[in-house]
C-alpha cells in the first residue's frame, strides 16, 4: 500500500516513515512546508504529488485545505492525526467525509481509546457527586493547548455525565472558586514529555484517577498506520479509533 505522509519532516512524520516498511507500507512521497532530506520524494505542495492509496497526516495545516483538495480530487482516503484544528477546518473535514473515507482522531493510541471509555463510564457513575478535572502534559514545542486528546476526554466525560457539564480551561484570579457544572481542563508544557493524560474524580474523602502515559511517539505512528490499513477498504464517511478497536 502506497502512502503519502503530510508533515513528513516533523517528529511524527519521520516516525511514520521509519515504521512504514516493517508494517507493509511503501512511502510513495511526503509533503512538508519546510525543506529537508528524506528517503522518498519530498514536495512542498500537494499539487506536485502523484496519487497514492492513503494519506497519513501529521502536518500543521498551514494551509490545510490543500490536503483535502488533493484527497478529494484523487478520491484518496486520509488519516488526519493533526490537532488544534479550527471549527472551519473541522467542518471542511466533515464535508469531505461525505465523498471519501476520512479517519480523524486527536490521539492514535489504543490505550487512549480505552481511557476515553473508562472515563465515560466513571463519569456516568460518579459525575453527579464528584468533581472532575482533566490534566495533560506535553513537551515544550507543542503548539496547541489543551491537547486534542484532552478535548476528546472532555467530550467523553460530558457524554457520561447525567447533567450538562462545561469545560473550564484553567483558573486564575481571586474569584476562581470551582463551580459544580464545570470540568476543569489544564495543560502543562515542558521538557520532552511525549504525552500524559489524567482524568481525576474528586469526591468526599476519596479520589479516583485514571491515567495514560505515552513513553515515546512510536505508539502514535503505529496507530496511524493501523488506521491507514483499516481506511483503505472503507466507504466514504468519518471514522475514529473506536471503529478500529471496536466499541469499548
Amino acid at each position: 500500500m502506497k502512502i503519502l505522509i503530510a508533515g513528513a519532516l516533523g517528529f511524527m512524520g519521520r516516525e511514520v516513515a521509519r515504521q512504514a516498511e516493517a508494517l507493509g507500507f511503501e512511502v510513495a512521497c511526503g509533503v512538508d512546508i519546510v525543506s529537508g532530506n528524506a528517503d522518498f520524494p519530498l514536495y512542498t505542495s500537494f499539487e506536485d504529488c502523484p496519487p497514492v492509496d492513503v494519506i497519513v497526516d501529521f502536518s500543521t495545516w498551514k494551509p490545510g485545505a490543500d490536503l483535502l483538495t488533493y484527497a478529494l480530487k484523487h478520491r484518496i482516503p486520509a488519516v488526519i492525526a493533526t490537532t488544534g484544528l479550527s471549527e472551519e477546518q473541522l467542518a471542511a473535514i466533515d464535508e469531505a467525509a461525505k465523498v471519501i473515507p476520512i479517519f480523524r482522531s486527536g490521539n492514535m493510541s489504543l490505550g487512549i481509546a480505552l481511557l476515553r471509555a473508562l472515563a465515560k463510564k466513571a463519569a456516568a457513575v460518579l459525575g453527579e457527586t464528584f468533581d472532575i478535572e482533566i490534566v495533560e502534559a506535553h513537551h515544550n514545542r507543542k503548539m496547541d493547548a489543551p491537547s486534542g486528546t484532552a478535548l476528546m476526554l472532555l467530550d467523553a466525560v460530558k457524554a457520561g455525565c447525567e447533567s450538562p457539564r462545561e469545560g473550564k480551561f484553567g483558573r486564575h484570579g481571586r474569584d476562581a472558586k470551582r463551580q459544580k457544572p464545570e470540568i476543569g481542563v489544564h495543560a502543562l508544557r515542558g521538557g520532552t514529555v511525549t504525552g500524559e493524560h489524567e482524568v481525576c474524580f474528586f469526591g468526599t474523602s476519596e479520589r479516583i484517577r485514571i491515567a495514560h502515559s505515552a513513553e515515546n511517539r512510536s505508539v502514535f505512528a503505529a496507530g496511524a498506520l493501523k488506521a491507514a490499513a483499516f481506511l483503505a477498504d472503507q466507504q466514504p464517511g468519518l471514522y475514529t479509533m473506536d471503529d478500529v478497536v471496536g466499541k469499548l
